[in-house]
């Protein structure tokens, strides 16, 4: 990846052409959870309230200084509904920036063709207060469910490991856009860093 110079005001890649670049990972707490929100130019979505024993473990944003953050991603870690750790990645991002298939381990920057919108949705959430249908995304690696859909216009992508974590997305999870969260969020419990939000 290339940084701005004198030939390109935007971080360039060979393969992708222009691309937002991911910002570096600090361990979770308010206060970094804070310069997200701030400099986020799309919802950081979190389950509100988090479901019982569950924690934040982190958070990435894709973008620079000039443009904002262009996707967020938040991390949740706690009791798996089977039993056992789970894990849960929520990822809000404008069209073509790819962070989410990332975290998926899809090829493409979007949903696209792993995605079957023909059909029922997979699962429901309640997106800042809207019923928002999810899709189960097909040839993500097996040790994960993921499921994409739109919220305000945006992708919106939860990913749980290990697979059977995505039974959380069948109780109707409730997220919140942090944007819009009251004083709250200086309650909020925060755990150990995931290191699925580093990979």
């Amino acid at each position: 990846m290339r940084a701005p110079g004198l030939f390109s005001d935007t971080w360039q890649c060979a393969a992708h052409g222009t691309v937002h670049p991911l910002q570096p990972v600090v361990p979770p707490s308010v206060e970094a959870l804070g310069v997200v929100v701030h400099r986020a130019q799309v919802p950081v979505w979190m389950p509100w309230p988090l479901p019982v024993g569950w924690l934040f473990t982190g958070v990435a944003c894709a973008g620079d200084d000039r443009s904002g953050g262009r996707a967020t991603a938040v991390a949740c870690s706690g009791p798996g509904p089977l039993g056992g750790p789970g894990e849960l990645l929520l990822i809000a991002e404008e069209l073509g920036v790819g962070l989410g298939a990332r975290y998926a381990g899809i090829d493409g920057p979007d949903p696209g063709s792993h995605l079957c919108v023909d059909r029922p949705p997979n699962a429901k959430v309640l997106a800042a207060g809207r019923p928002t249908p999810m899709w189960q995304v097909h040839g993500a690696p097996a040790d994960r469910a993921v499921f994409a859909g739109e919220a305000r216009g945006l992708w919106l992508w939860a990913i749980a490991w290990p697979e059977q974590s995505g039974l959380l997305m069948y109780d109707e999870l409730v997220l919140t856009d942090l944007r819009e969260a009251g004083a709250e969020v200086d309650l909020l419990p925060c755990g150990a860093l995931s290191p699925r939000i580093l990979s």
